[in-house]
């Protein structure tokens, strides 16, 4: 932790040890994201945090709203009863103080809410990378158990390969448990599947757990694995080919095609109607077309498998 966490936790941290059971699903989420902070320090360091940002935000709301003369608008605008001009101070004052309290709860809200999703992203990021990675670190086990190397060392020696990315920090949190708790490979491995974000990684550990602790042939259960991943990894690839296909398809459909036929419907009706400021014209040209191809530049960005 660092010194605001640990500021952080001497603040509310033991509240929040009487409040661990009701952020299980933060702290596997905090486990699958690999981030060390302990989760009374973290929820801690997320209440405390929106607290500050709150009333720093709520702050600099109310003096924007002193700035820009929000009470003078509210009585002008005749919302307001004629009578409130003989308490004007009183009512800008409740006026500040509202957009105080309101920027309060609502930027609190928000960061509160970041801190808590934050550690699903990052577990689901960790996700991609290991699933895109594991069947080549796969491959790369069942080369070395090939070989004639424990499982262990194994492990180990991938855990040292950084061009394996995250499968290989998966399998140092294994060497870990070995090297550190003084676990054996059964139980390191068990740990490690209980909290890896990947489902492919928790099967082939469970699996690699299994056929140790039954005494099986580990070095054929890596072969039948590395099989398994590279045919499903063709699969996804064929899969994702013909999607982009589609989408291509739908992208020519909508945003040249369909953009296309309507500048040309909206300009002759422009020059029909005598119309000097189309408005439709201007928003196909300038809001859907670059909103329409943003969107489909995250949609390929978000499903374009990791390499």
């Amino acid at each position: 932790m660092n010194s605001f966490e640990r500021f952080c936790f001497g603040i509310l941290g033991e509240r929040m040890k009487e409040r661990r059971a009701e952020f299980y699903s933060l702290r596997m989420n905090l486990l699958a994201a690999r981030i060390k902070t302990p989760i009374e320090a973290y929820v801690s360091t997320a209440t405390v945090t929106s607290y500050i940002t709150g009333a720093i935000a709520g702050f600099f709301i109310a003096i924007t709203g002193l700035l820009f003369g929000i009470p003078n608008t509210i009585l002008s605008s005749g919302f307001a009863p004629i009578q409130l001009y003989a308490y004007y101070e009183a009512f800008s004052a409740a006026v500040l103080m509202i957009l105080f309290l309101a920027g309060i709860f609502v930027v609190k809200s928000i960061v509160y809410n970041i801190y808590m999703l934050y550690p699903g992203i990052v577990a689901g990021d960790r996700k991609r990378k290991i699933d895109a990675t594991l069947p080549h670190a796969i491959s790369y086990v069942m080369a070395m158990s090939t070989a004639g190397i424990t499982p262990v060392q194994v492990f180990r020696l991938l855990s040292e390969s950084e061009i394996y990315g995250e499968a290989a920090a998966e399998a140092s949190y294994i060497v870990r448990e070995i090297d550190i708790f003084g676990k054996d490979l059964v139980d390191a491995l068990r740990n490690t599947s209980l909290v890896t974000p990947s489902r492919r990684m928790r099967d082939f550990l469970q699996g690699a757990m299994a056929s140790i602790s039954s005494g099986s042939d580990i070095t054929e259960y890596f072969r039948t694995k590395s099989e398994q991943y590279a045919l499903e990894n063709r699969q996804q690839q064929t899969f994702f080919l013909e999607t982009l296909g589609l989408i291509s398809e739908s992208y020519v459909t909508a945003m040249v095609a369909g953009t296309l036929f309507l500048i040309i419907l909206q300009s002759i009706m422009s020059v029909i109607s005598g119309e000097s400021s189309p408005f439709m014209l201007y928003a196909v040209i300038y809001v859907i077309i670059p909103l329409g191809s943003v969107m489909f530049v995250i949609l390929i960005s978000s499903m374009t498998p990791e390499v």
